[in-house]
């Protein structure tokens, strides 16, 4: 394809209203491959058959939830997900970021946003700024050596591999090491300038990389929250 306008959608929402409005937004922004379901059997059928090039998925479904249909989806294709979640629902429900979804906005939504955060996820996936060959640091935190050329993470043998965001926000706090990094600052590292609204979004990547470089997540020792400002990354020696 030559530009995002040509990927093929999927909208899986059980709201008729809710489906058609978003399909005159993504059709009024330029996007005219759009497929729409109402729940997950459809939804699958309508996956397979079609191969979407991406996803805007609503968290709760009449026959089953988005979480377990995302981790159907990704079996078959890495196609990214965006989540469409209700402002009632358990925060808890967003660790679905931590399944492999590339994004989630909650409803009420502005046009705007949506938008916004679509073309951005498809433009990561499909469209990415070229990324200069150059040699990138291997570090440690106690036990855990962390290989940004790789985008690994070795903890006594063994290897996990960073996502994306994490490698984004773990190579932006190494850059600042032993000093603070605002929230704001590291969210327009992963997701740009021109979005906005991803606090929870990052909390959520900042817990999953803690599980990855932390020998107790829950008290971290190394990736440490400053309370108002942002993040800090210390104790880290050079390999």
């Amino acid at each position: 394809m030559n530009n995002i306008f040509e990927c093929r959608l999927l909208l899986v929402d059980d709201e008729p209203e809710l489906r058609k409005m978003l399909k005159d937004i993504l059709q009024k922004e330029g996007f005219q491959k759009i497929l729409t379901a109402s729940d997950c059997k459809q939804a699958m059928e309508l996956f397979q058959t079609a191969k979407p090039d991406g996803v805007i998925l609503d968290v709760s479904l009449p026959d089953g939830d988005g979480f377990s249909l995302m981790r159907d989806f990704r079996s078959i294709s890495p196609a990214p997900v965006l989540f469409l979640s209700a402002r009632d629902e358990d925060e808890n429900r967003l660790l679905g970021l931590g399944l492999g979804a590339d994004d989630y906005i909650t409803k009420p939504f502005l046009p705007r946003e949506l938008l916004l955060r679509l073309k951005g996820v498809l433009n990561r996936t499909y469209f990415p700024v070229s990324v200069r060959q150059i040699e990138k640091p291997v570090f440690r935190l106690g036990e855990t050596e962390v290989n940004l050329n790789s985008a690994t993470v070795n903890h006594k043998g063994k290897l996990m591999t960073l996502t994306a965001k994490e490698f984004v926000l773990i190579e932006k706090l190494y850059e600042n090491r032993d000093s603070i990094v605002t929230g704001d600052s590291l969210c327009r590292a992963a997701w740009g300038d021109d979005l906005y609204g991803y606090e929870n979004t990052l909390m959520v990547h900042i817990r999953r990389l803690r599980e990855k470089i932390e020998p107790e997540p829950s008290s971290p020792c190394y990736l440490l929250t400053v309370r108002g400002l942002g993040y800090k990354l210390i104790g880290v020696s050079k390999v």
